[in-house]
């Protein structure tokens, strides 16, 4: 093992849920300021690997080989015969996890097997339902055939809860889908993508959106899901441990510039609040 890689190990997080539920709002309020090029959030797609980098982007067949990739194209690669496409960004949340950003579920153009394959990647899920008709029974139906391992690290987002205007409405409708989901979500959230995105420049507006809990809890998830700090020490070598101390120390300073959330790695997700 290389000196990085014992401290490198990064969780996979996949974004899910059915076509129209949010999921490519989600992905670029996660990368932030570096969105993902149009054709790459896509309908029609094979799963694809959001991972932290410069590199070029490639295609994985089915058979574990790599095959360069025009993103500009992406929409031609082969569903039937592709397991994931890997593209890269530089993105700050992307140094805490990778992304898998998998098909809409309820494609009636795509087989289940292109999204089921990649499933076993993952180890929790973002999982978007859309407000105005949260938690269908088609999407109880594709969660409750995934591992059970996923749900303590998972949320299940309803997404454009904007979109509901009365509040007892949307008090009626998230006391539902939390009595229905039980404990097979870490949280269920209300939260509006869009407007998360459109008010990075005002922090109590984007903390009114349903954004800052979920980067709190995303935040609490990524932390569960990364190897605990103290075991790590006590299995390095003197040189494994002095490289995994500057990474760490680099991981406090990109925490350190958000306040008061902290949300570390999550950084893009989480504005600045206005000083005083």
């Amino acid at each position: 093992m290389s000196q990085t890689a014992a401290c490198d190990k990064k969780p996979c997080i996949a974004l899910m849920g059915e076509f129209s539920a949010g999921k490519s709002t989600l992905a670029n309020l996660l990368i932030g300021s570096q969105p993902l090029p149009v054709q790459v959030v896509a309908s029609h797609v094979p799963p694809v690997m959001i991972s932290f980098g410069a590199e070029d982007p490639f295609r994985v067949d089915l058979d574990g080989e790599e095959h360069p990739i025009d993103l500009s194209h992406i929409s031609a690669a082969p569903l039937n015969d592709t397991a994931f496409i890997q593209i890269y960004s530089e993105a700050d949340v992307l140094e805490s996890c990778d992304l898998l950003d998998m098909p809409g579920i309820s494609d009636p153009n795509m087989s289940p097997q292109v999204w089921q394959r990649m499933i076993a990647r993952a180890e929790g899920v973002l999982w978007c339902s859309h407000a105005t008709q949260a938690w269908r029974q088609s999407e109880a139906a594709v969660w409750s055939s995934l591992p059970d391992t996923l749900h303590s690290n998972s949320l299940l987002l309803l997404t454009r809860i904007d979109k509901i205007t009365n509040e007892k409405d949307r008090e009626k409708i998230i006391r539902r889908v939390r009595v229905e989901v039980g404990d097979q979500f870490r949280a269920c959230l209300p939260i509006s993508l869009l407007q998360a995105a459109n008010e990075q420049n005002d922090y109590d507006a984007w903390l009114r959106t349903g954004a800052g809990d979920f980067a709190g809890y995303f935040k609490q998830i990524l932390d569960d899901l990364t190897p605990n700090s103290d075991l790590r020490f006590s299995e390095r070598s003197g040189a494994e441990t002095a490289t995994c101390v500057a990474a760490e120390a680099r991981s406090e300073e990109i925490a350190q510039r958000v306040v008061p959330r902290r949300i570390g790695g999550v950084r893009a997700v989480t504005p600045r609040p206005k000083s005083d």
